[in-house]
């Protein structure tokens, strides 16, 4: 199931000592925190970048700051982090009082929240955003299917699932030898990859490009539609519910230069 990854667990000794190379368990005051490189400035910008702009660090805080609070859910999306990456990036913002981690209840694993100072990082990554959205064109490079679909599954609008739920078969043609399920329900929005054993009320053939686009509202679901690139079968109505619950990214309203927008205008009429 992705977004369900959970960090590995170890026999007592083994721990002690995984946690002494890691740094993921005692206080942050006893810990030797991974070393970030310098810039030796002191402008506020260069001592910003010196831990902001480590490879990883701002999808790590959008994650946190879009509701992800896992080791799984954080690495689920950010598809190519390998788990000894990920546990050094937490270590190093745990150091840094931007995030906070407590035990689970269970005893396994650590719930991972932003400090408020932590949280200030918002107009930051939503500056980034802004930016990207307005000037970068997508390349192929960027649509990796498993973060789509875990994007996907964060654009959900809960209270617009209805209430019995949907189990939607997601067949993605640029990944034809997998398949993946969505299920939503009024509590929470999940993708698997491995079927859930569940009835399934809707399939949705399509690519990743195609979602990512909509997401984005490059290309609204009517047109994507009409032009062949998503197709859904089942019942009408519950089709209906299933677009209507799925949002716009958050950077749809950023707008784009007016180059960009004509290479896609002239990308629709191909």
């Amino acid at each position: 199931m992705l977004g369900a990854v959970n960090a590995p667990t170890m026999g007592p000794a083994a721990h002690r000592t995984q946690s002494q190379k890691m740094n993921l368990h005692g206080s942050v005051q006893d810990r030797t925190l991974p070393s970030m490189k310098h810039y030796a400035q002191y402008c506020p910008i260069a001592r910003a970048s010196e831990l902001f702009a480590e490879r990883w660090t701002p999808i790590i805080i959008r994650n946190l700051l879009a509701g992800c609070r896992t080791f799984g859910d954080l690495r689920a999306g950010a598809p190519g982090i390998s788990k000894a990456l990920l546990a050094q990036r937490l270590a190093l913002l745990e150091g840094q009082g931007i995030v906070a981690a407590q035990a689970r209840a269970s005893g396994r694993g650590s719930v991972y929240e932003l400090t408020d100072k932590g949280r200030e990082l918002r107009a930051i990554t939503d500056a980034m955003g802004a930016w990207g959205a307005r000037w970068l064109e997508l390349k192929p490079h960027d649509f990796d299917a498993g973060y789509v679909l875990w994007a996907t599954c964060r654009l959900v609008e809960l209270d617009r699932v209805p209430k019995e739920g949907l189990v939607v078969r997601i067949e993605l043609a640029d990944r034809p030898a997998d398949q993946f399920w969505m299920l939503l329900k009024r509590s929470q929005a999940e993708i698997c990859s491995n079927n859930p054993g569940q009835s399934e009320d809707l399939v949705v053939q399509t690519d990743s490009e195609t979602l990512a686009r909509w997401h984005l509202r490059h290309v609204s679901y009517d047109e994507a539609a009409r032009a062949g690139r998503i197709r859904i079968e089942g019942l009408p109505s519950q089709a209906r519910a299933f677009v209507a619950c799925i949002r716009p990214s958050p950077f749809a309203s950023a707008g784009t230069s007016s180059g960009m927008s004509a290479q896609r205008a002239d990308k629709s009429t191909a």
